[in-house]
């Protein structure tokens, strides 16, 4: 037998995977030192109360014959189709419940959407980028080239007409920089993609984060639903990083080589994907309800707070920075022009404060750095005024 020798290609180990080795030996040595993590972009609020109660009844459900739910739908129960569907409709933009695909989350779908996709496309990806994008379509042996995100663009890569490609990963609010396209920048994207024939993949992840007069969704730029599908996840939105949950819409009009894509992304998912279990399901359809709005809200603008808080040290500080409004990351420049993983390791031994190193997102993140507002309130002013100190006397 053999393997597939494409993982070959693949860096020796995930990025985040190298940050948790570092820390955790750092930790291990320094035992009375207190460790502070604005690394990995995981949540700390407990979910929402309307959610936690609908997840209990959810479980209940199953306690009970005349409730008990067995193998869900494919593409999810019908309530939290129409739910998201509603959700999109709050803010302007028509997505039919019947082309929403309910999963596990968007980290997922941006990996396993490949498989209706021919291993001969041209994959292109912004630079800096989400890991995902590019290890999943190396493991599948495809070509990929890069758009630069840097600081003569605000870090939000514009499409360049000389350059061909098939299937374009997208981010806005984007992971890591934090920045966000505006409507027409999203304009441009699906113009080059309808001119190419190409397909975007749309990570709205952070849409809920946005606060300016931005576009929350692909689909509310005209021609989207011709080149357009959109993943999104309730982890960052809602808290559910452990309890898993997301969605995928794919327009009911998108054909490609003589392929419905809805059609063939059902095909995959039946033959795959088992779905979203009952509960979860419940907890999530809890979210777009009122209250369910109103509590997440609440959950968020303790985020977004957190990233106003690191944003004003920076400010404090002159340090270049993208993100902070509209994203809970901030993508700051290394000082002093240090690399990315120099300053992970100044702001760990100096500062014991964790974050990430650009450099792991890709070429164009060399030199800078991602911090996440997703850490307790607390813990994020001293991490800040730690940061601040070990900053001012660098430049002394």
């Amino acid at each position: 037998m053999k393997i597939n020798r494409n993982f070959d290609n693949l860096v020796p180990n995930y990025l985040f995977a190298d940050v948790a080795k570092k820390t955790n030996a750092y930790i291990a040595a320094h035992p009375d030192k207190k460790v502070i993590k604005l690394g990995i972009g995981d949540v700390t609020l407990p979910l929402a109360p309307v959610v936690v109660e609908a997840m209990k009844k959810g479980a209940e459900d199953l306690a009970h014959k005349e409730t008990f739910k067995g193998y869900p739908d494919y593409e999810g129960y019908g309530f939290l189709r129409q739910a998201i569907s509603d959700y999109y409709k709050s803010f302007g933009v028509a997505v039919g419940a019947d082309e929403i695909f309910v999963s596990d989350g968007a980290k997922s779908d941006c990996g396993n959407i490949g498989d209706i996709f021919s291993k001969d496309n041209i994959v292109l990806v912004t630079d800096p980028v989400y890991p995902v994008y590019v290890d999943s379509n190396i493991m599948a042996g495809r070509k990929i080239v890069y758009a630069a995100s840097n600081e003569a663009n605000g870090f939000a890569a514009l499409p360049d007409e000389n350059v061909k490609a098939d299937i374009i990963y997208l981010c806005s609010p984007n992971n890591p920089t934090g920045s966000a396209y505006n409507a027409e920048q999203l304009k441009a994207w699906v113009d080059y993609a309808l001119k190419n024939d190409a397909i975007i993949l749309y990570d709205s992840a952070y849409e809920a984060f946005i606060t300016e007069d931005l576009p929350r969704s692909i689909f509310a730029i005209e021609g989207a639903r011709k080149c357009a599908i959109e993943m999104c996840s309730l982890s960052k939105t809602a808290g559910f990083t452990g309890t898993r949950c997301g969605y995928t819409v794919i327009p009911k009009e998108l054909e490609r080589d003589g392929h419905n894509i809805y059609a063939t992304w059902y095909r995959r998912q039946a033959t795959k994907f088992n779905g979203v279990s009952w509960p979860v399901q419940c907890a999530a359809a809890a979210v777009f309800s009122e209250e369910g709005q109103k509590q997440i809200k609440e959950n968020i603008s303790y985020y977004q707070e957190n990233a106003r808080i690191i944003a004003s040290a920076l400010d404090e500080l002159g340090i270049y920075y993208t993100g902070g409004k509209n994203s809970p990351y901030i993508w700051l420049k290394c000082p002093n022009n240090m690399g990315s993983w120099e300053f992970f390791d100044l702001l760990l031994n100096e500062a014991n404060v964790v974050g990430t190193p650009g450099e792991g997102f890709g070429e164009n993140g060399a030199g800078y750095f991602r911090l996440t507002s997703f850490g307790d309130r607390e813990n994020t002013i001293e991490a800040v005024e730690r940061i601040k100190k070990v900053l001012t006397n660098l430049s002394k």
